[in-house]
């Protein structure tokens, strides 16, 4: 059974910091990719950045230059560090695991398995 672990989250000013971390375990599948999404209370969950086993990535447009997608392979560990947070960056993230290739890494529709979500509250 795939079980995906959130951690990292918390709660920063404006302009801070924060470093997420999704540690997988129980799969061991040569081809893959895995996200990192986001959800506000009653809006549509959205993507954020994704990292494939090829080391392809992909970013939402509204993290571009300020988040960072990357993988420790050994440790089984998807990571996302967030600089210049902002408050509408507010919201509770969910780490993901998608099997094969999707062609887009920023739609939940190919993830298959999610984590149980991590909050991140950005205040002014």
């Amino acid at each position: 059974q795939v079980l995906l672990v959130e951690s990292g989250g918390g709660s920063v000013q404006s302009g801070g910091s924060l470093l997420l971390s999704c540690e997988a375990s129980g799969y061991t599948h040569s081809r893959s990719c895995m996200g990192w999404f986001r959800q506000v209370l009653g809006k549509a969950r959205e993507g954020v950045a994704g990292i494939c086993s090829d080391s392809r990535t992909q970013y939402a447009d509204s993290v571009k230059g300020r988040f960072t997608i990357s993988q420790d392979k050994a440790k089984n560990t998807l990571y996302l560090q967030m600089n210049s947070l902002k408050p509408e960056d507010t919201a509770v993230y969910y780490c993901a695991l998608a099997y094969g290739d999707p062609w887009s890494l920023l739609s939940p529709t190919p993830f298959r398995v999610w984590g149980q979500g991590t909050q991140v509250t950005v205040s002014s």
